[in-house]
């Protein structure tokens, strides 16, 4: 009985170990499969940091190009900001000139008005003189007519001065005549 006892406590290990063996199958059968759930998993990972690492890369990439277009920008910014202040004082230098304008237009305006009122004086006395021109032309013409006039009566005169002159020379001639 022992050998009888030994074959079955043999079988028994068998069974035992065949058993173990077939739950370590098992475990193993589950552990493959973990592993090739833990492979795909790690597999997705690695795409997964593949496609982040592009993605970082990409963003880099925008990062760069966004720092030039700042870069860009903020020259321009400066640029524009440079031709805004020179606008500016250009501006200050155009109202100052305007302010100067708009005093030299007052000054001019006022100096208009006061060679209005001379020219309005000019043409007043103008008038009166070109009146006085009328009369004076008027009376001209009358003492012209009586230079003329006395021109004649002088001509008159002195041929009739002449003639008496001759006839006091006859009168005298003749008066000698008789007189000798």
């Amino acid at each position: 009985m022992a050998g009888l006892n030994s074959l079955e406590a043999v079988k028994r290990k068998i069974q035992c170990l065949q058993q173990q063996a077939d739950d370590a199958e098992d475990r193993t059968q589950v552990l493959q499969r973990e592993l090739d759930g833990e492979r795909e998993l790690r597999e997705k990972a690695e795409g997964d940091v593949a496609g982040l690492n592009r993605r970082i890369q990409l963003v880099e990439e925008e990062l760069d190009r966004a720092q030039e277009r700042l870069s860009t920008a903020l020259q321009k910014l400066e640029e524009a900001e440079k031709a805004a202040d020179e606008s500016e004082r250009g501006m200050k230098v155009i109202e100052n000139r305007a302010s100067k304008d708009e005093e030299k237009m007052e000054i001019q305006e006022m100096q208009l008005k006061e060679a209005k009122h001379i020219a309005e004086e000019a043409d007043r006395k103008y008038e009166e003189v070109a009146r006085k021109l009328v009369i004076l032309e008027g009376e001209l013409e009358r003492a012209e007519e009586r230079a003329e006039v006395s021109e004649l009566k002088c001509s008159d005169l002195e041929e009739e001065l002449k003639n008496v002159t001759n006839n006091l020379k006859s009168l005298e001639a003749s008066s000698e005549k008789r007189g000798l």
